[in-house]
């Protein structure tokens, strides 16, 4: 069966490419996945898989084996793009301005498009049945994967595992990583606005001066992490924007930060939480101005299955061999793959994307994040492969 796999995802790599290719040019936002969605749809029919949209861009085809129900197993990709323009220099470069898929997800869909075709054709030589979820707007709140979950996705049939990858250039392409337990953090967005008297910044004894303000409640908000966290306890808070003032002689009577806070554990989660409120209503009363603080809960940690975890990283090291398979590292970025992890067994693995040679190093969420094409082959063929087997 392994070398089935691998035969036809050699034998369908040029194919692939040219569909990752295509839906690199035509990115499209979080939750306005049209076009995609409906090529997508498209492949499916071709393919004669049947399937069913939900969450209006979302995409649910269904692959029967032999023995339908003996087991049910879940492959999820994403499908939405970042508002990044984009800086390759090369021939499938977004033709969406302002839009990019610089996260991946073009890789993703590519991935399960192809791991679908490759179990469609051995759909004789497996048992069970394969749910293939291609998922909306995993890049921003409240997360496609809850929109998902709520109009059903885990039911009729309700998959016993699930899986997914992620795109990743630290790993070489045909390489991959995997870890059970905690792999990736809750993630929520914080958004404050001080307000105060402005006026003339020549007479700042007769104002609140909001950018003063503003300057110490960043340092002090780092002590809660410093100074009330568990120092074994993985967190960050970071404030990553403040907008106020536009001149230089006149101190503001707003000023607005936006941050986003890290967790791996949801007590703590929720008591720093009301520490960030509590303390910068504090600090700005105590300095002559008003706060207005929103918290916007975002994704849970990813917390893959311990034993599903182990046994999918058995089979890939059946896959790509053992040296080609390492440890996913703990990471505090998020993933609204979590929500199915907190539903279902899961696994989410890493799939390598780089090309040192090549100079294919760059991260993700940058204008010029791109990829070692061969990873389609590698990732399809391992989708299916642990679909199968896992």
């Amino acid at each position: 069966m392994l070398q089935k796999i691998k035969a036809l995802s050699k034998n369908y790599k040029a194919e692939f490419i040219a569909i990752r290719r295509h839906i690199h040019r035509h990115p499209e936002l979080s939750y306005e996945e049209f076009e995609t969605s409906k090529f997508i749809q498209e492949k499916l029919t071709a393919w004669g898989i049947p399937f069913e949209v939900k969450a209006t861009t979302g995409v649910v085809g269904l692959i029967k084996g032999k023995n339908a129900s003996a087991r049910i197993i879940a492959l999820r990709a994403d499908m939405d793009a970042l508002p990044i323009t984009e800086e390759n220099a090369v021939e499938y470069i977004s033709t969406n301005k302002g839009v990019m898929h610089a996260c991946g997800h073009d890789v993703h869909t590519t991935c399960l498009l192809g791991a679908a075709k490759i179990l469609n054709d051995l759909k004789e030589d497996w048992e069970g049945t394969v749910k293939l979820i291609f998922q909306p707007g995993e890049e921003k709140n409240p997360g496609g994967a809850s929109l998902m979950i709520k109009d059903g996705v885990l039911q009729n049939p309700a998959p016993q595992k699930i899986f997914a990858l992620h795109v990743h250039n630290i790993l070489q392409a045909g390489q991959f990583s995997f870890r059970g337990g905690m792999v990736m953090a809750s993630a929520d967005e914080i958004y404050i606005t001080i307000k105060a008297k402005g006026g003339h910044a020549a007479a700042p004894q007769l104002t609140a001066d909001t950018i003063l303000i503003a300057s110490q409640l960043v340092v002090s908000l780092q002590q809660i992490v410093s100074r009330n966290n568990n120092p074994f306890n993985p967190t960050v808070l970071s404030i990553t924007s403040i907008h106020g003032g536009n001149t230089t002689n006149i101190i503001p009577g707003e000023v607005k930060l936006m941050g986003t806070f890290r967790a791996m554990d949801e007590d703590w989660r929720l008591k720093a939480h009301k520490l960030i409120i509590d303390q910068t209503n504090n600090l700005v009363t105590a300095l002559g101005a008003t706060a207005i603080i929103k918290i916007d809960v975002g994704y849970p940690f990813v917390k893959n299955d311990i034993k599903l975890s182990a046994s999918a990283r058995s089979l890939a090291e059946e896959f790509a061999g053992k040296e080609n398979v390492s440890e996913t590292e703990l990471r505090m970025g998020a993933e609204d793959f979590a929500y199915y992890s907190q539903q279902v067994p899961a696994c989410f693995f890493r799939l390598g994307a780089g090309n040192i040679a090549e100079g294919i190093t760059i991260g993700v969420h940058t204008p010029t994040f791109n990829v070692d094409e061969n990873a389609i082959e590698e990732g399809m063929g391992m989708m299916a492969w642990l679909a199968m087997k896992g």
